[in-house]
């Protein structure tokens, strides 16, 4: 069964850490485009991180910028998500995805373009 499990959200007080867990089953993730999203309540989901098939190119977004960081752990089939100097406005459900296929172009900008699996999504709240 393929499947992405995330885990590590919480409560973090501003100017917090944390980090985010990607855990893949039924396919190595590395060999493929990964994409981290969050949405917020009201607001639509964005791509904030996405890193092409064969992790050529790996692109965030101007809001997590030199604060959120992308590692992988071959090992364990597992990417992470460290997210450094957390603001208020970080609160989210975060997701974690990725593409199978092969394209041309995986992502557009910070947000991959094609997701073929999805994880459950982990909270994050960030609040004093």
């Amino acid at each position: 069964q393929l499947q992405l499990v995330e885990s590590g959200g919480g409560l973090v007080q501003p100017g917090g850490s944390l980090r985010l867990s990607c855990a893949a089953s039924g396919f190595t993730l590395n060999a493929y485009a990964i994409g981290w999203f969050r949405q917020a309540p009201g607001k639509e989901r964005e791509g904030i991180l996405c890193i092409s098939r064969g992790g050529g190119s790996t692109n965030y977004a101007d809001s997590v910028k030199g604060r959120f960081t992308i590692s992988r752990d071959n090992a364990k089939n597992t990417v992470y998500l460290q997210m450094n100097s957390l603001k208020p406005e970080d609160a989210a459900v975060y997701y974690c995805a990725v593409d199978l296929g092969v394209r041309n172009y995986y992502c557009s900008g910070p947000r991959l373009r094609s997701v073929d699996y999805w994880g459950q999504g982990t909270q994050v709240t960030v609040s004093s």
